[in-house]
């Protein structure tokens, strides 16, 4: 009974923003964190495709939601938080389901485990070889399973320096203090420009901004 209520009252919160978009499934509304309901793209480091022929499956996925909501106005209705405490919604564009959208558009799949909303969504997309169901890929939730915390943590060269400083695929530079949501996940990549700071003060001057 309890739990029927909650998840009533989370349905009702609704709320409006300009979108700003982090990967294909994931994007801030406002200064709410959304997490798309019912549906799950591919990881931005995932690749789709044969071996011999893979595509950034998981850019084109998040440059797709990027070109239609980007800067833009999103009403978004609330069904659930998850446990990174992001909202778990259903996003609309001028009426239009931004989730379903991507679905039929093949360049997300529905996420049966948590709702079967999309499910007809994904079938069209499925039968008409659209985006992912073109070339095969491996369903994001695996592909997450294998690569979970396993990209080497390359150490700070001071174990002083524990400030995090890492490029998103936008090529923004944020960093990431100690403590901070997303820091547990943040690897570290010092071939590709991505570094360590030792203070906050170190960081700015350097051009990189904080995590939202």
């Amino acid at each position: 009974m309890i739990l029927d209520i909650a998840l009533q009252l989370a349905a009702t919160l609704s709320f409006s923003g300009t979108a700003h978009v982090a990967d294909g499934d994931t994007l801030m509304v406002g200064n709410h964190r959304i997490r798309l309901s019912g549906v799950d793209a591919p990881e931005l480091k995932q690749r789709c495709g044969p071996p011999t022929n893979t595509t950034a499956c998981g850019v084109t996925a998040a440059n797709l939601l990027r070109q239609r909501v980007e800067g833009r106005t999103l009403n978004c209705t609330q069904v659930d938080r998850d446990r990174y405490e992001r909202s778990v919604a259903v996003c609309r564009l001028n009426g239009t389901d931004i989730n379903e959208a991507l679905v039929l558009a093949g360049w997300a799949t529905a996420y049966r485990q948590y709702s079967l909303a999309y499910d007809g969504a994904e079938t069209k997309a499925r039968t008409a070889r659209r985006g992912i169901w073109a070339s095969g890929f491996e369903a994001p939730a695996d592909y997450r399973r294998e690569h979970r915390n396993t990209a080497p943590l390359q150490p700070a060269p001071d174990p002083r320096c524990t400030i995090k400083g890492n490029i998103n695929t936008k090529g923004d530079r944020i960093y990431h203090l100690p403590g901070s949501r997303d820091y547990p996940d943040v690897r570290i990549d010092l071939r590709h420009g991505e570094r360590w700071f030792c203070s906050v003060s170190d960081a700015s001057k350097a051009g990189w901004r904080p995590a939202r």
